[in-house]
């Protein structure tokens, strides 16, 4: 069992960063493929983001590439993602999202059994 905790959300002029952070507990974080999904109002949840156990695989939806940056830190059982050049559109609750699985990958949000409560992040025009 893992549980995860967001933070680092809030709103953000269009053009500017923020760096969500989600902190895991329990001894086994290495066990865990860790992904970043977001929903905005009235949509679906949708991956943005997923590294696997050592961070050499790593996927990023089409909208965020070159903007947004998964990473995690094995030591301090936390994942990162760090979002530059946001625009309105990324506006939605972020999620983390993690999976028992060192080299797979998933995509779906159906694959993921562990998700934190959630982080608004706002983009204003």
């Amino acid at each position: 069992q893992v549980q995860l905790v967001e933070s680092g959300g809030g709103l953000v002029q269009a053009g500017g960063s923020l760096r969500l952070s989600c902190a895991a507990s329990g001894r086994t974080f290495t066990s865990y493929a860790m992904a970043w999904f977001r929903q905005a109002p009235g949509k679906e949840r949708d991956i943005v983001a997923a590294i696997n156990w050592n961070s050499g695989n790593t996927y990023y939806a089409d909208s965020v590439k070159g903007r947004f940056t998964i990473s995690r830190d094995n030591a301090k059982n936390t994942v990162y993602l760090q979002m530059n050049s946001l625009k309105p559109e990324d506006t939605a609750v972020y999620y983390c999202a993690a999976t028992v699985s060192r080299w797979y990958l998933p995509f779906s949000a159906s694959e993921y059994g562990y998700w934190g409560q959630g982080t608004q992040v706002t983009v204003s025009s």
